[in-house]
């Protein structure tokens, strides 16, 4: 496939901490890893830029503990070394298979990967390396999602991406209400209106204020995200 039938150069992809489980109950699974590296692979050698942010859920939530009485900030920065943790382990998946990628950590910890620098993230990408930012914001009281945001709009991503466990944004929880109803498109308006809750409304203003469109999609189906990148009818879209 050329560049021209590529509907998006550059993105970011958000994953969850929790995706990386797999079927375990804690940390990380190498057989999802290896599959998520797998995509993320294919969808360079079609000549796409990939950018990842990945949350830390699996290993620890700054915010669950601090409702359980831990000082938020001191909760929130473990959570940030969670995401470190996930980066190092998405790496080491992406370069056991030939793929080069660097992590960047918006805290520093020179001795295990680069401190984010904005220009330096753009010039990784543009080598065809993928780009790994951990650490979140490196602020406290921010989520991953805000960082996903954040990134793609500061290194000038075509599109954000957000993977899940369901096939788009529904009007309810389609686990919880089987009468909820998959939207193909939405306005950033009406996610915020709604309260439709598929990132929390920081990130999606950041997106609606630059103009950066997003897609949610199940992560949990294998090629979707080459679906995605060739601009094809995949999950759900969100724009202005």
């Amino acid at each position: 496939m050329s560049d021209g039938e590529l509907r998006y150069k550059r993105i970011l992809v958000k994953i969850s901490g929790e995706a990386l489980m797999g079927d375990a109950d804690y940390g990380v699974d190498p057989v999802m890893l290896r599959r998520i590296a797998l995509e993320v692979q294919e969808l360079l050698g079609l000549g796409v830029q990939v950018a990842l942010v990945i949350g830390g859920g699996n290993i620890f939530r700054g915010a669950g503990l601090a409702r359980a009485g831990m000082d938020r900030v001191t909760g929130d920065h473990m959570g940030m070394l969670a995401t470190v943790m996930n980066c190092l382990a998405m790496q080491d998946a992406l370069e056991s298979i030939g793929t080069h990628a660097r992590v960047m950590s918006a805290i520093r910890i020179n001795e295990v990967c680069e401190d984010y620098i904005r220009r330096r993230a753009i010039r990784h990408l543009e080598k065809d390396r993928v780009v790994l930012f951990a650490a979140g914001t490196g602020n406290p009281f921010f989520t991953t999602d805000t960082a996903a945001s954040l990134r793609a709009i500061e290194v000038g991503a075509d599109l954000l991406v957000k993977g899940t466990k369901v096939d788009g944004i529904y009007s309810a929880d389609p686990v919880l209400d089987p009468s909820a109803v998959r939207y193909a498109r939405l306005t950033y308006d009406r996610v915020l209106d709604e309260r439709l809750n598929v990132m929390d409304a920081t990130a999606i203003v950041m997106c609606r204020d630059n103009g950066l469109p997003l897609k949610v999609f199940n992560l949990f189906n294998a090629g979707d995200l080459l679906r995605i990148a060739r601009g094809e009818d995949v999950g759900t879209i969100v724009t202005n």
